[in-house]
């Protein structure tokens, strides 16, 4: 294999590859991908390759192991979203999936070995009290319990306070929107909501449309500030590109959607780092018709210095000296994404020296 990319990417690009690997090499492949949180993952793919089978012994061992977990907590969101459904089931609203939670009810490729800590759902911000109380009402009980926190998710977040089961400790995220409220780019609900899907296997349940669904994987890809899953939330949108592009109406609704949602910024970058890093082949009349979106080319030098390094997985192998700044750099940039200058500055300033101060339990 090359030595110009890291393991994990090279794999991810090309997997039959891997069969030249030898030990080392391989014991440095899984401590990549397991960074990435993409180990169960590496193995599914190595699975529909066909090339699982000629891995050594003692990855395909560990490979496997990560996949028993990943079936086990597929199963577990799975009953909890029935549960999430249940608690819902007399407000009248569709149970309407974000993100992982409908990757695993949907069974899209990208739910075969994710690992996630909260079940998202979408309903409209004028029902966010009802969803909430029925949801209390069913064991759910609110965190966040600042007064500022508070503030900061009810008035400028797209979502409330995450909500976290008083016996069963699972989370949940209740969203209105995709993007705050203080966002430059206000992406119309009622769009997303009016244009979910039912899910094959349940039809009580929805997800987003394939075009909405991608789209929200770009912006809360590239407008977070936060890259520890960075490459994992890539290979999602690489495996949802490779699942939903076998149907040509699916490209060609794409970029014009994304202007409809103002969310063309976010998709150019995802097709644009999905080819560069994963190989992903992107339509040549697609790439054409997002390149409007991209920034100005000093910029984009810019961005593919920070998201070349961000994207990757955080190992000692895949990084250099400014792979931190990159990340830093990122997380300032998403933060100025979210809100506007003065209301940023406010609120840096309260995080940093107003919030009050947790005292751990053992020093109390």
């Amino acid at each position: 294999m090359s030595a110009l990319a890291p393991l994990l990417l090279q794999a991810l690009r090309a997997p039959a590859a891997t069969v030249t690997l030898g030990e080392a090499d391989w014991d440095l492949l899984l401590r990549q991908a397991g960074a990435a949180n993409l180990l169960a993952t590496l193995g599914y793919i190595l699975e529909e390759h066909g090339v699982l089978a000629r891995v050594p012994a003692p990855a395909r061992e560990q490979l496997a192991w990560a996949q028993v977990l990943a079936r086990r907590h597929r199963q577990a969101v799975r009953w909890e979203i029935r549960l999430v459904r249940q608690a819902l089931r007399e407000l009248g609203l569709p149970t309407i999936l974000l993100k992982g939670a409908a990757y695993c009810a949907a069974g899209l490729p990208p739910a075969q070995g994710r690992l996630f800590s909260d079940i998202d759902i979408l309903v409209p911000e004028e029902r966010l009290a009802e969803a909430e109380a029925a949801l209390m009402l069913a064991g759910w009980a609110g965190t966040h319990h600042d007064a500022y926190d508070q503030r900061y998710y009810r008035e400028w977040m797209h979502e409330l306070p995450p909500m976290q089961h008083t016996r069963r400790e699972s989370l949940i995220d209740v969203h209105h929107a995709i993007l705050p409220r203080t966002a430059a780019a206000r992406p119309d609900s009622a769009l997303l909501r009016a244009a979910a899907v039912p899910v094959e296997a349940d039809p009580t349940l929805r997800v987003l449309a394939p075009v909405d669904m991608v789209l929200h994987s770009a912006v809360h890809l590239f407008t977070d500030g936060e890259f520890n899953n960075g490459l994992r939330d890539l290979v999602d949108l690489q495996r949802l590109l490779a699942r939903f592009g076998t149907d040509a109406r699916f490209w060609s609704r794409l970029v014009p959607r994304a202007h409809e949602l103002e969310l063309a910024r976010p998709l150019f970058y995802a097709l644009r780092y999905a080819a560069m890093l994963l190989g992903t082949d992107v339509p040549v009349p697609v790439g054409a018709a997002i390149a409007s979106a991209a920034p100005p080319p000093w910029q984009l030098r810019l961005m593919d210095s920070l998201f070349r390094r961000a994207l990757l997985p955080q190992h000692d192998s895949c990084g250099d000296g400014f792979s931190a700044t990159a990340r830093g750099l990122l997380y300032l940039r998403a933060n100025w994404l979210r809100m506007p200058p003065l209301l940023l500055a406010r609120h840096l300033f309260h995080k940093a020296f107003l919030s009050p101060r947790k005292v751990p339990q053992e020093a109390a």
